[in-house]
């Protein structure tokens, strides 16, 4: 059964992050996908190689070389949707900007991947997944109260404010396409896709709801039904009984006898230290045996190498082994399509048939290999 996106053809320049992981999404939902490679790795582009990399067909270009643009290009002419994630200008400079390939193909969606934006005074500097965050008002919020913000991995400004946002953007200008004939860009900067994400903590905040400070706050492991407590074992449960009932059943399956309310602030460093201690008597997985079969919201703290074989995820299939490497599973899933195809392949390097589809013959091979433009 094919995927949702069958027939939809995307062209991945060559990028790190955000744009190697967009184009695993849209290849795992049933998109074709050429991915164009760097001749030469490095090693921020081991980041995406092996499980990342898989579902698309690629080819090594150096996009410097004479020859290397007009196979973007022509690619271009087939395709429905490009998604690149250069510093602004650099593609232009390159000869595969948008203007460049919209002349070519005036449906195609031109999906532009940067920390800033494509304008701004920040545009043309350098920056990482923490940098942005850091603008976005984010990653303030994030850490404990007595030490310094934690950087929550780069889920949250490469893959969260910028991959997800960017797949949201490309799909709706795909439909406004095949509706109207006409293509445009796509401008996904990740410090606002991280920003957006954060519109209901802001919406609280303006309401006198939200304290702009780290871990006092109901959501951010302030508040005693709403954080992570230690184990005797040194692992740790999560507890997210935010409504009464769950909370009730919390402390009844703890055995405290109305220890207070976590809907009281002031109550919250007590209740804290109440509901520690009594974590603190067993393991973390014979609280999780105890809480299995209680409607308590707790559950066990899993590391990377424990979460594939928790029961539920076994049961669901969420976790598949890929490139030597056991990562999710496609999502989201589809009642009548499929999302598996692209997950059961590595990234499989084509450059001579991609080549050849092109209308390239042996001269026109031999002369970009001359350029330097292919190996």
């Amino acid at each position: 059964m094919p995927g949702p996106l069958d027939g939809v053809r995307v062209i991945e320049l060559p990028a790190i992050g955000p744009v190697p992981f967009l184009g695993m999404l849209l290849a795992d939902l049933g998109a074709e996908i050429v991915r164009i490679d760097k001749p030469v790795p490095d090693v921020m582009d081991a980041l995406s190689a092996g499980a990342p990399g898989r579902g698309r067909r690629s080819i090594a270009l150096d996009l410097r070389r004479p020859g290397a643009a007009e196979v973007v290009l022509r690619l271009v002419d087939g395709a429905d949707a490009l998604i690149e994630g250069f510093r602004p200008g650099v593609a232009e400079r390159l000869g595969v900007g948008p203007d460049a390939a919209l002349t070519r193909n005036p449906k195609l969606v031109y999906g532009r991947m940067t920390g800033w934006g494509q304008d701004g005074p920040l545009a043309p500097t350098a920056g990482h997944d923490i940098t942005y965050l850091a603008i976005s008002g984010l990653l303030h919020g994030i850490g404990p109260a007595d030490g310094p913000p934690v950087p929550p991995v780069n889920y949250l400004g490469d893959y969260g404010g910028g991959s997800m946002f960017l797949a949201v953007g490309v799909l709706a200008a795909l439909l406004h396409a095949r509706a109207t004939g006409q293509g445009q860009v796509v401008d996904a900067a990740m410090t606002e896709g991280a920003a957006y994400l954060g519109t209901i903590t802001r919406s609280l905040f303006a309401l006198g709801g939200w304290q702009d400070t780290r871990a006092s706050n109901l959501l951010d492991g302030g508040a005693p039904n709403y954080r992570c407590y230690a184990c005797a074992d040194g692992r740790y449960v999560a507890v997210g009984a935010l409504e009464a009932k769950f909370w009730q059943m919390l402390v009844d399956t703890l055995g405290l006898d109305n220890p207070g309310s976590p809907y009281d602030s002031r109550d919250w460093p007590a209740l804290i230290k109440t509901l520690g201690d009594a974590f603190a008597t067993k393991t973390r997985d014979e609280w999780a045996a105890i809480f299995a079969p209680v409607d308590a919201c707790v559950a066990p703290v899993l590391t990377l190498a424990e979460a594939p074989t928790h029961p539920h995820n076994v049961a669901r299939g969420s976790f598949v082994d890929v490139a030597g490497a056991t990562v999710a599973a496609p999502a989201p899933r589809f009642s009548t399509t499929a999302t598996t195809a692209a997950a059961a392949s590595e990234r499989d390097s084509d450059a001579e048939g991609i080549l050849a589809e092109l209308g390239y013959d042996d001269a026109g091979v031999a002369e970009l290999r001359e350029s330097g433009a292919i190996q």
